[in-house]
């Protein structure tokens, strides 16, 4: 028989894969809805001021994402990451369909808002998933899984979203969206269990194994007693860990918002052939999501938790921005994209150390702990959100792409500070 864990693992990555779907689907469906605004908004002809305000719309999502984070975080590690998920899918699944009725610029803005605050308790919730049903020698593998679902979900979308949006029309793309939404949660609500105990059918050496190898067992009953504001904000290694996400997330929001466009424009190419070269730098977070986790996983199984988080995120930050340098002046967009490639490869080789480590100085309170980390890694994408724009039509790609690479060495030098061994607890 399957592992119950091992289903559970592949629930939450279908998650990440529906995820990453809903969020990078506004990308590809840019055309289509500036022109549908334009027609109720004559600005929307004015194409620099359409680049501009369409940055404005990519950072609306990321405000609201990163805002509800902590809530979020703090709201699964009370209530379970049953409820936490179903609810939160359901709410992200109405607003990515009424994003297809959005009229206006203010509309579009608030309906993506609404949709990132729905969105924001996904990856909390799956940490609280990871504290309770996976031991934690088996952790780095399983985050870099996850993640690797929300790369394969973006890449699959840059190329097959274009077809779908001209055979079915972008706002019917949006509802199909919708309702596949709503399957998940149903699907989620009704099998899951926040415990291992208290799921139907787990074999009783499973059950034993994960309860003994978890990073707290037993106990697995009680809620979490929640973090005051002062003690999480307090911390010096969640403020490291919050630097540094905010650098990685710089590096990947611009291939999930900016890199369809940008590539499209910059070397003429089709819809179809630019969603292609756009998907192979996210099919490169992939595979740096699953080396990463298994690098976490091997280092960790030797006896070293602090070089088991370090070494893998300090070598994805080194690549990430040797990345970002050399594709600035390609002259294909091949070119471009391969370097891109090895920096996206890199900046998602620090997701797993970074979320293992939420979980490690978090314990009870993971979804609190990694939900402020994400909050300060979306308000890193939100900041790429508006500024590409801005800095392409004055300086071109090369400031964007050289900010990127200090930001991935900077990111590099403050995980020499983390500390994994340092819990994040209320004072006696």
């Amino acid at each position: 028989m399957i592992a119950r864990r091992y289903l559970i693992i592949l629930a939450t990555f279908s998650l990440s894969v529906l995820l990453y779907v809903d969020r990078a689907c506004i990308s590809t469906a840019k055309e289509p809805i500036i022109a549908a605004l334009s027609q109720t908004d004559s600005q929307w002809l004015n194409k620099e001021w359409a680049e501009k305000h369409w940055g404005w719309i990519m950072a609306a999502f990321a405000f609201g994402y990163a805002l509800f984070q902590t809530p979020s975080g703090a709201f699964a590690d009370r209530l379970g990451a049953r409820r936490t998920l179903a609810t939160v899918v359901t709410l992200w699944s109405i607003f990515t369909g009424l994003t297809a009725a959005a009229w206006n610029l203010t509309s579009m803005m608030a309906v993506r808002f609404l949709f990132g605050a729905g969105e924001a308790g996904a990856f909390p919730g799956m940490a609280r998933v990871v504290y309770s049903w996976i031991p934690v020698n088996e952790r780095g593998l399983v985050k870099g899984i996850n993640f690797s679902g929300s790369r394969i979900g973006a890449a699959v979308t840059m190329p097959i979203l274009p077809w779908m949006i001209a055979t079915l029309g972008w706002r019917e793309s949006f509802l199909l969206l919708m309702a596949a939404g709503f399957c998940w949660a149903l699907g989620w609500w009704f099998w899951f269990r926040d415990e291992p105990a208290d799921h139907s059918g787990i074999p009783p050496q499973e059950l034993d194994f994960i309860l003994k190898n978890r990073q707290q067992a037993g106990g697995g009953d009680q809620p979490a007693q929640p973090l005051s504001l002062g003690t999480l904000f307090g911390s010096g290694n969640l403020w490291i860990i919050m630097g540094q996400y905010f650098c990685s997330n710089f590096t990947f929001f611009f291939c999930l918002t900016w890199l369809y466009p940008y590539v499209k424009k910059t070397y003429a190419l089709t819809a179809v052939n630019a969603g292609f070269y756009a998907m192979a730098p996210l099919l490169a977070g992939a595979a740096g999501n699953i080396f990463s986790g298994w690098l976490v996983d091997q280092l960790y199984k030797s006896g070293h938790l602090a070089i088991s988080r370090r070494v893998p995120a300090m070598i994805g930050f080194a690549l990430a921005a040797l990345g970002m340098v050399l594709s600035v002046g390609q002259e294909t967009a091949l070119g471009a994209v391969l370097w891109l490639s090895l920096a996206v490869f890199g900046a998602d080789m620090t997701l797993s150390p970074s979320w293992s480590l939420c979980i490690d100085i978090g314990g009870k309170n993971a979804g609190a702990v990694s939900g402020t980390m994400n909050m300060a890694g979306n308000l890193g994408a939100a900041f790429v959100g508006l500024v590409f724009p801005y800095l392409l039509i004055a300086y071109g790609p090369k400031g964007f792409f050289y900010v990127g690479a200090a930001l991935n060495v900077l990111a590099l030098g403050l995980w020499l500070l983390a500390r994994p061994d340092r819990k994040i607890e209320e004072p006696a």
